[in-house]
């Protein structure tokens, strides 16, 4: 079994022209036997609309699971733009629907996406980035019903000089705590590696971050490309486990019907 994509978007989300078919045809054409869909659910994202219309997606993954069934498992998840005033709604959304997989990614900071420049604007790179890891650790001390932190330095992508100076030493204080956070929780770490395709040749998190969360006790982690159309289907997923092996994991994780499953890498 390939290792499986655990972070991907259709054009259920906003940002993506994907048909889901799409993927799963360009999965198959990878000759992966899983596959899981994690769209975009966002309550009032500071900028765009990202609200996932919920029954309409797992209707729509039920019917191409079935179609797909002797060719592909098709596992439905869904991934969370947490803010702390979110919580109550992120439960009732858990309660009400039967995810295999629930991805916890924290895209607003301060009110603002770093997407967006004015996220850096009156404060050093280096404050910028403190303050979104910051927003990170209040996040899971708000709600941690998710089942793995998506993305942890997200806002590296948009800073003003990128990864140039940035390191997990500038910022180990902070990030400690989110890896201890997770671990006391028991809520995984992703391996997102979009941070390649984006140009800054290294996964998101960094491959410090995912050491040390590996010598802090982490077990789970999973593995997703964050693709938003098929050419950027597990991205760079040789890489990747080629990184988690050196960081000391000899297991990645995945997700169905909530409980994590451990394959060797």
């Amino acid at each position: 079994m390939n290792v499986i994509d655990s972070h991907m978007h259709s054009s259920f989300s906003p940002d993506s022209q994907a048909e889901p078919v799409t993927m799963i045809r360009q999965a198959l054409r990878d000759h992966f036997s899983h596959i899981c869909f994690t769209d975009h659910m966002e309550y009032n994202h500071a900028e765009e609309q990202f609200e996932l219309d919920v029954p309409a997606y797992i209707a729509a993954l039920r019917r191409l699971k079935e179609r797909y069934a002797k060719k592909i498992e098709l596992h439905i998840g869904v991934e969370l733009g947490l803010e702390p005033w979110l919580a109550d709604s992120f439960h009732k959304l858990l309660q009400q629907y039967p995810f295999d997989f629930v991805i916890g990614s924290v895209h607003v900071a301060d009110g603002l996406d770093p997407c967006y420049p004015e996220f850096f604007q009156g404060r050093t790179e280096k404050e910028a980035y403190e303050a979104y890891f910051q927003a990170v650790y209040d996040n899971i001390q708000a709600f941690c019903e998710f089942d793995i932190l998506g993305h942890l330095d997200y806002v590296v992508r948009y800073g003003p000089n990128r990864n140039r100076f940035y390191t997990y030493e500038k910022h180990k204080e902070i990030i400690d705590e989110i890896l201890r956070c997770l671990i006391e929780k028991g809520i995984g770490l992703e391996l997102n590696t979009s941070g390649f395709r984006y140009g800054l040749g290294h996964p998101s998190p960094h491959e410090d971050i995912l050491e040390r969360y590996h010598d802090l006790g982490g077990e789970i982690i999973t593995i997703g490309s964050d693709a938003h159309s098929p050419e950027y289907f597990a991205y760079e997923f040789t890489k990747a486990q080629n990184i988690l092996k050196k960081c000391g994991f000899t297991y990645y994780t995945y997700f169905k019907e909530r409980k994590p499953r451990f394959e060797k890498l």
